[in-house]
Formats: structure tokens, sequence, C-alpha cells
């Protein structure tokens, strides 16, 4: 005759048969929806440093090297939230938005002074992001001068600290937040950094052509 099992041991038999399902649910990406999608936009304007002389800059790509399979989702848990765009489109409308409102943005690489090729290494939150937020801008531009074809490279990060929070809005609120401002610095500290004003100063402008 068996004896019938024990109510616990039934019970124990359920949660090591929910464990693997479980895991399995939680390993599994979030669904982008427009209630956790996030728009990034340049709130904080960058003023870009004043040069000796009137130059013009063009914008020639922004390059993904961050080797992140899922560009667009910078936060898993919660719910998930996303970028409504690549971080490289982020990155390049913002630079190109900057240096127009500056007057430094030409019109294509060709009457350009300068052109920029960025090499994008991280634009969410960084890893380890927890009771705070910490946003992340990591790039390097090759900046290109356009008369003798040298190119030099300047490196810039923008960094940000921002609160969590509990209401799954109020998070949503303050990652938007903290990543609009680790846009905004790592900008100013590339358009207003010593490196570039080297690049562009350290050059010898080549005088104009006498007339004939």
């Amino acid at each position: 005759m068996k004896h019938p099992r024990h109510p616990l041991s039934i019970i124990l038999l359920c949660i090591v048969w929910s464990v693997p399902s479980m895991l399995g649910a939680a390993g599994q990406d979030p669904k982008q929806t427009k209630e956790n999608t996030i728009t990034i936009e340049m709130t904080t304007p960058v003023v870009p440093q004043k040069f000796s002389r009137r130059v013009g800059f063009f914008v020639t790509d922004v390059i993904d090297r961050s080797g992140n399979p899922q560009p667009m989702l910078v936060m898993r848990n919660r719910g998930g939230i996303y970028l409504d765009r690549h971080p490289t489109e982020i990155v390049k409308g913002a630079l190109e938005q900057t240096l127009k409102g500056a007057d430094l943005l030409a019109a294509e690489a060709a009457s350009a002074d300068y052109t920029f090729t960025v090499y994008l290494f991280h634009f969410g939150l960084a890893s380890g992001s927890g009771r705070e937020f910490f946003g992340k801008l990591d790039l390097a531009v090759m900046v290109k001068d356009v008369k003798t074809g040298k190119s030099q490279q300047v490196t810039a990060l923008g960094a940000s600290i921002q609160d969590s929070a509990l209401l799954k809005k109020n998070v949503i609120k303050n990652v938007k937040a903290n990543l609009e401002s680790a846009l905004s610095d790592g900008l100013r500290n590339f358009l207003r950094g010593q490196k570039l004003r080297d690049v562009v100063e350290g050059a010898t402008p080549q005088p104009d052509s006498p007339s004939d």
C-alpha cells in the first residue's frame, strides 16, 4: 500500500518545478511601449568655446562602438525603459543642433574647416546603477582638417547622477533627466575643452592666394 505524499512534500515539488519557468520569465526582455519610451532632448543648451578665427564644422558620422546588442534599452528592470532613437542618432542630432545654434555648422563637408567622425562607446546608464542612476556619455571624435587632411583624436566624457524613485513614472522621469544631463555634459566637455582648442588654434591658417 502506497503512503500518500505529505502536503509539505507536494509544496516543495511545486516550488522546484516552478523555479525554471520563473527564471525564464525573469530573463525575458521587457516589451517596448509608448509609456516606457523616452525622448532625449537638449534641455540645457551648450555654448561652444570661441576661436580666434571663424571656423566651420561638419559632423560626418556617428559610429556605434558600444558593442551593446540592445542600445535603445537603457534599463531592463522595472518593466524596462527604452530610447525612441538609436544613441548615435541622438548624439548626432544634439551635436549638430549645438553647432548650428553657435553658427559653427557647415552646410557640407567640402565647405567645412574641420569634420567630426564620432565614435560612440557608451550612452546610457552606467553599470552598477541602483539607488542612484549614473548617466554616462563616452565618445572619441576624429577631428579632420579638411585642407591638410590631418586627423587628431579628441575624447570626451559626460556624467550625471540622479536619484532613483519608487513610482515607475518618476523612475522614467529621472532616467530621462539623467541622460539629458549626461549628454549636455559630454558635448560641453568636447566643444569647450582644451583638446579641441589645441587642434583648431594649433593649425596655422593658410593665407588667401593673392589676386591677379
